[in-house]
């Protein structure tokens, strides 16, 4: 028995309108579930990465453990970090973010300490004859200056959590990973293919919009160039 000669499922192409039409819903799920585990795991990292970098920039001697530890972390590989975070998370979204959030540090943390560390002393000292205390200093003058390296950290790490994020289909929670494995198992051709592209799609565009995002907040940068 032969497949119908207009069933792209049936015989199980790579490029399948039917597919998308047919799993729009599931999807749709797939989508949002990549895009939250992504943000939410970004949003963390950074949150942590922020006072990492001051506490480094300003203490010399907590530089080294600091960078040390993200560096370690961001070379543990993917499969043994989930295994290692899983008797605190549980196989659960936690254990994904968890895992995302100590990859993104490395890449966060180094970028916003080369950005602070990149601030001109003599703009330090203006600062500072103008009356700046060390809270006003660092949120006018030191962080806007270290944006353009902390938004280049900011894009490969999300571009880098897009990608990671598939893995966590090991403990069903992968967004367009779940498809692309289940794909895999079956060897369904266009739901490993949708899935994959759709990946790229959302890395391309996460990096894009943080592109326009940093030319808005940097518009000094556009100037000078």
């Amino acid at each position: 028995m032969t497949a119908p000669p207009d069933d792209c499922l049936a015989r199980n192409e790579w490029l399948c309108g039917a597919y998308l039409t047919s799993r729009r819903e599931i999807l749709w799920d797939a989508v949002v579930q990549h895009l939250e585990l992504t943000a939410v795991s970004v949003l963390l990292g950074l949150v942590l990465a922020v006072p990492l970098a001051l506490a480094a920039r300003r203490r010399r001697w907590a530089a080294v453990p600091v960078l040390g530890v993200t560096t370690i972390l961001y070379t543990v590989p993917s499969l043994a970090m989930f295994s290692l975070l899983l008797p605190v998370y549980g196989l659960s979204a936690s254990l994904v973010v968890a895992g995302l959030v100590l990859y993104s540090l490395t890449l966060l943390v180094r970028n916003i300490l080369a950005g602070l560390r990149a601030v001109p002393a003599e703009t330090r000292q203006a600062a500072r004859g103008m009356g700046y205390g060390p809270v006003r200093l660092l949120v006018a003058v030191e962080l806007p200056l270290a944006l353009p390296a902390a938004m280049a950290g900011l894009r490969i790490a999300t571009v880098s959590a897009v990608s990671l994020v598939t893995v966590g289909a090991i403990v069903g929670y992968g967004g367009l990973g779940n498809l692309i494995y289940s794909g895999m198992n079956t060897y369904f051709k266009a739901q490993v293919l949708t899935a994959s592209v759709l990946c790229v799609v959302i890395a391309v565009a996460a990096d894009v919009l943080l592109l326009l995002a940093q030319r808005i907040l940097t518009p000094w940068t556009r100037r000078r160039s």
